[in-house]
């Protein structure tokens, strides 16, 4: 804010000039003393000037919120846009209705395929959205040294872009081993942040023993709690805890069980991986608010985790929260129970969305820079033939509902010349392609779970370097469904029978499209369904939500990239054979 704006927003604080807006017949949501009062609301140049007193003139525009709860704007204190299939615009225009007029962003996803090139994409085509987005620039680019990505992302280059005014620190440090063996390179890109005084973000899934060492790293915040004992661990380190919520992973109700009167202040509210389709049914932000509610928690402290909570531990000290001086992001909710709906959202102070309707013309930003990133060498279905030692193998195990793999053993069929073939179990192959650098490089293993029946299932957005991902029974398959996302710049693509059955483009780095949310949403439901239907999926599974995080190696337990098996426990590579 410049001096002149302060100035007149001071004249209006104090009766000597009129407010833009006033907000009248409102019950005010004070997160500070945690209760409800009754008070008009004056507003200029974007931000809270007054609560109303006897000296104030009339306001240039007066709104009757009729009787309705005025409440900060809620913020997402951690997600990736990429997730949700769809361009920062668009996304904007999904979750701002919702209620969400702030987020935290890490663009990790595009970074990983496209490097800076991606992180100043999401930077620019989030410039001049009424929703404020705020970037984490990423730590673990590549996330680990287990698999080739699209770019690597050294301190030099987070020095290049960590002081740009809407990053507000480092992204999620996913290395915990490195932190906490003290490694150089994770160091230096500690201390950049340091040297800076930004914020951290955490990412731990190590063992209770070493939480101290990472911590000890200065690490901040952390979204990987699924247990009340978990939140209280970190919570009693000093780290903020973000209560998850999104199309991935479900952590909140868990996470509740945790939270008292004493600690509620170090919660906040984020969903993390959030997809369009979720968004158009259940919402963003306001889910969790809800959600927390209805289990309980009081709803003042519940608004409060997804308000002031999350803008006091990303120093965003100007939003937040309904008072003087504070930018004037704030809805109006019908009420404050479990069933509230968001009925109208100001963004600066200005109306953005009204009856779930957002009112702001969408424009997307060119991603020429960041599109057809698809660079694939010497593929054909003969790379997928598995050759075995021995009969006696690792296989991977999904639990339905969640990212986390376990690890089961299995006898299978193979072929004089020692060639895998699929045999009555509920077994069947999985590969990722490396699509980034032309190494010709496939990481081929089993899986179990899916129950998928004669074809093949693959996409482009495979956590978290996003090469190409796959299952099938068969290598042929498999193969036309690679080769459909490489001639379409990446998406999600499902064969049967040697035919592409159904499709969807993600032009944007193999990652996100332009196409409108519903659109998405529409196109995402029907590959599921068709995905389900013809190749006879497991019930319960969410084929491709389940698919692309079976690359993501520092979630447990065994998981594949484009150099292999990986084994989190062993933090390494293992083959195939059990012998071995």
């Amino acid at each position: 804010m410049e001096k002149k704006q302060l100035k007149h927003l001071i004249d209006v604080a104090t009766g000597r000039t009129c407010a833009d807006l006033c907000i009248t017949n409102c019950h005010i949501v004070d997160v500070f003393n945690r209760e409800v009062f009754d008070s008009d609301v004056y507003i200029a140049n974007g931000h809270i000037a007054s609560f109303a007193h006897p000296n104030l003139p009339a306001a240039k525009e007066t709104i009757d919120a009729g009787g309705r709860y005025l409440v900060p704007g809620f913020i997402d204190a951690h997600l990736h846009i990429e997730s949700s299939h769809v361009s920062p615009a668009e996304y904007a225009r999904l979750v701002v209705p919702c209620g969400t007029t702030t987020v935290i962003a890490d663009p990790h996803e595009i970074v990983n395929v496209c490097g800076l090139d991606g992180f100043d994409y999401m930077l620019q085509a989030s410039e001049d959205l009424p929703l404020s987005v705020f970037l984490q620039i990423p730590s673990c680019v590549p996330c680990t040294p287990f698999e080739n990505s699209g770019a690597v992302l050294g301190a030099d280059g987070i020095e290049k872009r960590i002081d740009h005014p809407r990053v507000l620190g480092l992204g999620e440090m996913m290395d915990f081993v490195g932190v906490c063996r003290a490694e150089d390179e994770v160091l230096d890109k500690i201390m950049v942040a340091k040297s800076r005084g930004k914020i951290i973000d955490g990412h731990y899934l190590g063992f209770p023993q070493s939480l101290d060492a990472y911590c000890a790293a200065g690490i901040s915040n952390d979204h990987e709690c699924s247990t009340a004992a978990d939140l209280r661990r970190r919570i009693k380190r000093g780290m903020y805890v973000l209560l998850r919520q999104g199309t991935a992973c479900h952590d909140l109700l868990n996470l509740l069980e945790g939270i008292d009167s004493k600690n509620a202040d170090r919660c906040l509210m984020c969903t993390d991986d959030c997809a369009a389709k979720t968004i158009l049914e259940i919402g963003h932000i306001d889910n969790n608010v809800r959600m927390a509610i209805g289990a309980g928690l009081d709803p003042i402290t519940a608004i409060s985790m997804a308000t002031i909570n999350a803008a006091n531990c990303y120093g965003l000290h100007d939003r937040g929260a309904i008072a003087p001086g504070r930018r004037a992001d704030f809805l109006l909710l019908s009420s404050l129970d479990e069933h509230f709906t968001v009925e109208q959202v100001y963004c600066a102070g200005t109306l953005t969305a009204s009856g779930k309707r957002y009112l702001p013309e969408v424009t997307h930003t060119s991603a020429d820079k960041v599109s057809g990133r698809m660079n694939v060498k010497d593929f054909s279905a003969k790379r997928l033939e598995m050759k075995l030692k021995d009969p006696h193998v690792r296989v991977m195990l999904i639990t339905p509902g969640s990212v986390v793999t376990d690890i089961c053993e299995a006898v299978v069929d193979l072929d004089e010349n020692g060639i895998w073939h699929r045999n009555a179990e509920d077994i069947i192959k999985i590969a990722v392609v490396e699509r980034h650098h032309g190494t010709g490089n496939v990481g081929i293993g089993l899986i179990k779970g899916f129950a998928l029946q004669g074809g093949a299932i693959a996409t482009s957005i495979a956590h978290d370097s996003h090469n190409i991902i796959v299952i099938g029974d068969n290598d042929d398959d498999m193969a036309l469904a690679v080769s459909e996302l490489i001639r379409l710049g990446g998406g999600m693509s499902v064969v049967k029978g040697g035919r592409v059955i159904e499709s969807i483009q993600h032009e944007i780095a193999g990652l996100m499209t332009d196409l409108p949310g519903e659109v998405v949403a529409e196109k995402l439901v029907s590959i599921i369904e068709t995905a389900q239907r013809e190749l006879h999926l497991a019930g319960g599974v969410d084929p491709f939500m389940t698919l692309c995080f079976m690359s993501l190696v520092v979630i447990p337990k065994l998981k594949i990239t484009d150099l292999g098996l990986f084994d989190l426990a062993k933090y390494g590579f293992v083959p195939l054979e059990m012998t071995e």
